[in-house]
């Protein structure tokens, strides 16, 4: 059994998710597809990598995550695949795969990553503008019936990465910034457990909300107060019970968050 993802900003009303899956199903009709996501912000590379660096170490070794956020598709930009530990990725060379590669190099986990630049296992014809459908659906499909990876491009040494924001320490605890709002309106920062480990209390300052402490549950609070917790992939983010935080406090994806550490336990 081969399973395939597939993480796009194309929405679902148009069609174009299903085409991609019958493309993918013509080549490898036993694949069982998961959508991880197709509500990415429109040309938002940096918000599909941190969905797909997520949920991909949580999928079966040799699964094949196509992605398929792409503003940069029809110019000369490469379409890539990559095999990253035991699983495998497609799509464009403008950096997705950046916070997975940095996971894989701190694990000293085996990477590779080859050029798609063998027609004979794309379709036939060639869009401008759909190369979900054309070239990354295709190539996946082909992934997922078995094929090895270097038998569809030639190997390269240099994907495109992403500058992503880091977390500053401070002389009283950090700085970071939102990085993520969810469908729940949760904001998710690049300050992670590790940076907080040693925070016996603390304060998290985010545009004129002062919120004391961490808690573990939403319950932990009544409805409508805004709280700070770490996440399920273990970030810092800041909810409201009940209500959605960025709405309440009009927050948006690079606000900055100071975190300030104080000696007493709250």
């Amino acid at each position: 059994m081969s399973i395939v993802t597939l993480t796009t900003d194309f929405g679902l009303k148009d069609g174009n998710v299903g085409v991609m899956k019958g493309v993918i199903w013509r080549i490898a009709p036993r694949a069982h597809i998961a959508d991880l996501s197709h509500q990415i912000t429109p040309q938002n590379i940096a918000e599909a990598a941190l969905v797909l660096a997520r949920s991909a170490p949580y999928f079966p070794p040799d699964a094949v995550h196509i992605v398929v956020v792409d503003p940069g598709v029809g110019t000369p930009r490469r379409p890539i695949a990559a095999r990253i530990g035991e699983q495998q990725f497609v799509g464009p060379d403008n950096g997705f795969l950046t916070p997975l590669l940095e996971q894989a190099e701190k694990k000293h986990l085996d990477s590779e990553f080859i050029h798609l630049n063998r027609p004979q296992f794309w379709l036939p014809a060639v869009s401008h503008v759909f190369h979900g459908r054309d070239i990354f659906a295709p190539v996946g499909g082909h992934l997922a019936s078995g094929m090895p990876l270097l038998a569809l491009g030639s190997r390269i040494v240099d994907p495109v990465r992403l500058s992503l924001p880091r977390p500053q320490e401070t002389a009283g605890g950090w700085l970071g910034q939102i990085i993520h709002i969810d469908h729940f309106g949760n904001l998710s920062t690049n300050l992670r457990a590790e940076d907080l480990d040693d925070c016996s209390s603390l304060t998290i300052q985010l545009r004129d909300a002062e919120i004391p402490g961490l808690y573990h549950t939403f319950g932990e609070l009544p409805p409508g107060s805004l709280m700070a917790l770490l996440g399920s992939t273990g970030s810092l983010i800041i909810s409201q019970v009940n209500g959605s935080a960025a709405l309440t406090l009009g927050a948006q994806v690079g606000d900055p968050v100071q975190v300030t550490r104080h000696s007493n336990t709250r």
